[in-house]
């Protein structure tokens, strides 16, 4: 029998949706490796994040750049990526060949690369305890399902060296605590709403997504 989430057969979040399938460039994702970690940094080597361009590399995006961040659907960022550096997605790009993006982008091409392999894998909206201490900033982490311990796992995908240095991160980014990342619409994280003042969104440090879409 399927195992389900909250009544949602696993294998709905092992199919590619619209934002993330990537049609033509699913060729791009076949042969990448299986452990998180690495898939982390391949996401991190093809992607730069809009407010981190400046603050980790010294990288002055011009306003033509900047708007590589509406670009939505996966299989248009990996026809984007490789007009920038035609390599395969395991060469990491010098930051200024990266499409640049925000924690929705790291995290849904994580969800995609993970969905392509037969992953369960979702991209998940919320608030991250870890940007500025005493607030809920405005986040995206992708989700996916930790089959040998049958559960689901947080992966936070935009926290690269640097960052994790500069916010002194203290926990495994790629299994994120239930305390640092709190999913939006999740009935326990409510208590969120009971402290208003404490919510930030588009905080220039933790990147806010800009966008309330979901991801299928």
């Amino acid at each position: 029998m399927q195992p389900e989430s909250h009544g949602v057969p696993l294998d709905y979040y092992a199919r590619q949706g619209i934002m993330t399938d990537p049609l033509e460039n699913s060729d791009l994702l076949r042969e990448l490796p299986d452990d998180i970690p690495t898939l982390c940094q391949i996401v991190q080597g093809t992607l730069i994040h809009i407010f981190w361009a400046h603050r980790s590399c010294g990288l002055e995006l011009s306003e033509e750049r900047k708007r590589e961040v509406r670009i939505r659907k996966v299989a248009r960022k990996l026809t984007s990526i490789m007009e920038l550096d035609g390599r395969p997605l395991t060469a990491s790009r010098s930051p200024e060949k990266r499409l640049v993006g925000n924690c929705r982008d790291f995290s849904v091409m994580l969800c995609a690369i993970l969905r392509n392999k037969g992953i369960a894998a979702r991209a998940r909206c919320g608030f991250g305890t870890y940007f500025t201490p005493g607030r809920f900033e405005d986040h995206w982490i992708c989700e996916y399902w930790k089959a040998d311990e049958r559960r689901w796992a947080m992966v936070d995908a935009q926290l690269d060296d640097d960052q994790r240095k500069v916010l002194r991160i203290g926990f495994d980014p790629f299994d994120v605590p239930v305390d640092r990342f709190l999913i939006a619409g999740r009935p326990g994280n409510c208590a969120v709403q009971a402290a208003p003042t404490r919510i930030t969104s588009a905080s220039p440090i933790c990147a806010a997504c800009g966008s309330s879409e979901a991801t299928s």
